[in-house]
């Protein structure tokens, strides 16, 4: 109450001042985000941009940027929806919660307790409770994402299917061991809300969410509503604007929304609205959870996870005392950001269609910051850190023994510890790029701009990590502290010979993904459905070798490094080789043909389904291919180098000009028949 009066009270006596300061801050603030967003569209691949900010629950900043609609130049406006990726996560968080509020839960039970269907072939699986799914920590392997990201299609087969393909699974650490990150605990979370509540989950939370907010804009693909609201999204290369994306794993990515609704939600996470949620509920989800398990020695950090949260204490807020709570999301074309800081009410969230969600963090936090020196709750903005070439230290001896072989799901490599200096691959995906690193001492290796430091750090589940703590550079826009384990040290893994020379045989050739549905939108880059196998020292492709036709997952790496991990196992059907993960079936290069480079040919969908690749050989390279193709039919066309040439899904061209050493893919229903012309 003396705070309601204290408010009543200024609003009062300070009207005019408060009214001209609203302007000056406005035009600064303004003018921070139109300036971020035009460097976002101009240098980092977003077509069109929304952001807003919530102060005690009114909207004190909207805007967007960039186009709805490239054709049209229709610009981006307040009520345009975009898919907001995985700050969907937050959503069936809170859904969770407010079963827990109801007593409908516990969220400390074991999950078959409300999922008795849930089971795994590993007994552990009984001990995963609802929290570990929220933080992180179940120890699942991570994600399915078969037939989830569709164009134009909200087909629920991933989310009918996922009990199905866990039943014959293990996990890959005890539940509650560490935290990395896991999509695949989100939907199982989706899954224990629709049988515990008797609703679909987008029924749940047009009851529980959308309604009592006045969520008019908050869908998701099962939901009825305007398509034509959704900001067009575009693969580079394609003229075309993309049909609509459907991420069909709702609960761990496929909600719709706005910046503006989406700091209204923020409300209920913050805790001011106790109506929805209980400020108990709201706080523990604010709660660092990571620090649980095993996590990466570092207070300053843009991961941290609470209940659902990315993180619970967000750089560079934590610099000022703030403590700032923020969830990046991303689909294939859709990237979001939300940042909140509960002790102010105050929340701001951006919306895109191309880039990134660490350029929409990045955003946030710059918008924010700016904000929050306007409105003086922070004196001045802290400056940027500056780096130094590193200098040379006298290494100790003991370092080299951390020599060896290092995996992260995916991949292996050597390190090397010599004469104080090591050599690494590109880092981050690529935002670090391969160099050598230079020993300073304290037992840290340098990047040549003094940005990037790495270190060996034995942890106590015995594994010994390559840690990372980066400052990252986006000219233009900002920066982002990373700290995160990239690798960890391989036991040897002798093989026996025969075992040893059926897994030189597969070293270096391609797989290709056979279940995908030909309206997938991983079709835009075969990177994603094809599996490169390469062979190290009784590893392949970051997965450790059993026997001839198996490997096991071996990363154990908490925050973000271990996530999606999987198995290969491999078998032989009509004297072609096969290779399966998660339940999905991969063909050898060796099994597919060439195009046939006469003038007229059929391919029919085989009555499994199943995708049909062909390469593209010398007598067809140079050619135009016209495929008349069935109304479920597509195909799509790749150059050497995996760029896409055309994918009929999108384009509707029939027709396309083959490239030497390139692939071609058909898909469609079973049974359904290509007419093909090559001239």
């Amino acid at each position: 109450m003396k705070k309601l009066i204290a408010a009543v009270l200024a609003s009062v006596l300070v009207i005019p001042m408060a009214q001209a300061s609203a302007q000056e801050k406005g035009t600064t603030v303004q003018e921070k985000a139109r300036a971020l967003a035009s460097e976002l569209i101009s240098n980092y691949g977003v077509s069109g941009l929304q952001y807003a900010i919530s102060d005690k629950g009114s909207i004190t900043l909207s805007g967007g940027a960039g186009v709805y609609d490239k054709a049209t130049q229709a610009p981006v406006t307040k009520d345009t929806m975009f898919g907001i990726g995985s700050v969907s996560k937050m959503h069936v968080s809170a859904a969770t919660m407010i079963l827990a509020d109801s007593k409908a839960i516990d969220i400390d039970k074991p999950l078959t307790t409300y999922l008795p269907q849930f089971k795994m072939a590993d007994a552990r699986y009984k001990d995963i409770t609802p929290r570990m799914l929220m933080n992180h920590s179940s120890g699942l392997y991570g994600s399915h994402y078969g037939n989830s990201m569709l164009l134009d299609d909200n087909d629920t087969q991933n989310h009918d299917e996922l009990l199905s393909r866990l039943e014959s699974e293990h996990l890959k650490s005890n539940p509650g061991e560490y935290s990395v990150y896991c999509n695949d605990g989100f939907q199982l979370l989706e899954l224990m809300i629709e049988q515990v509540s008797g609703l679909s989950y987008s029924e749940f939370l047009d009851r529980y969410l959308s309604r009592p907010l006045q969520l008019s804009s908050t869908q998701t693909p099962l939901d009825t509503f305007d398509r034509q609201q959704l900001a067009k999204t575009y693969f580079p290369g394609l003229e075309q604007a993309l049909p609509v994306e459907n991420a069909n794993v709702i609960g761990a990515g496929g909600i719709y929304s706005t910046a503006e609704e989406l700091t209204r939600f923020a409300e209920v996470l913050i805790g001011n609205r106790t109506d929805i949620l209980t400020e108990a509920s709201a706080k523990a989800m604010q709660e660092p959870e990571y620090k649980n398990g095993i996590w990466v020695p570092d207070e300053r950090n843009t991961f941290g996870y609470g209940l659902g949260w990315d993180a619970v204490s967000l750089a560079p807020f934590s610099d000022y005392g703030i403590t700032a709570l923020t969830k990046g999301g991303d689909t294939i074309m859709y990237h979001a950001a939300l940042t909140a800081i509960p002790e102010s009410d105050i929340s701001v969230a951006v919306l895109s269609s191309g880039g990134s969600s660490l350029f929409n963090t990045i955003f946030a936090s710059n918008v924010l910051l700016e904000y929050l020196k306007d409105t003086g709750k922070i004196d001045k903005l802290l400056p940027d850190p500056t780096f130094e070439p590193p200098v040379k230290a006298a290494m100790p001896a003991e370092l080299q023994s951390y020599s060896g072989l290092y995996g992260t799901v995916g991949a292996t490599t050597a390190i090397t510890v010599k004469d104080g200096e090591l050599d690494l691959p590109d880092l981050e995906g690529g935002l670090i790029p391969a160099q050598k690193y230079i020993y300073t001492g304290n037992g840290q290796f340098k990047s040549s701009d003094g940005r990037t430091a790495v270190s060996f750090d034995p942890q106590k589940n015995g594994k010994t990590y390559l840690k990372l703590n980066a400052e990252l550079n986006f000219p233009g826009a900002g920066q982002m502290v990373m700290v995160t384990y990239e690798y960890q040290k391989l036991e040897s893994n002798p093989l026996n010979s025969v075992t040893k020379q059926a897994w030189e045989n597969r070293n270096g050739k391609n797989y290709y993904a056979l279940d995908e549905k030909i309206n997938s939108l991983f079709y835009l880059s075969p990177a994603i459905l094809m599996k490169n196998i390469a062979v190290d020292q009784g590893y392949a492709s970051g997965t450790r070798i059993v026997d001839e036709h198996k490997a096991v997952n071996a990363a154990e790496i908490p925050v973000m490094n271990g996530r999606d991990a999987f198995d290969l196992n491999f078998y032989t059907k009509n004297e072609a080789e096969y290779l399966s993960i998660d339940g999905n079936s991969y063909i050898s290069e060796d099994a597919v043909q060439s195009i046939y480079g006469g003038r007229s040919s059929l391919s029919t969908v085989p009555a499994n389904g199943q995708g049909v690749w062909f390469k593209i050989g010398e007598k067809s390279a140079g050619k135009t291919m016209t495929v008349t193709a069935p109304a479920s039919g597509g195909f799509a066309v790749y150059d050497a180098d995996g760029m896409i040439v055309n994918f009929s899904v999108v384009t509707k061209n029939p027709s396309a000009v083959l490239p030497q050493g390139g692939m071609i893919v058909f898909g469609g229903q079973a049974g359904d028949v290509f007419k093909i012309s090559i001239q």
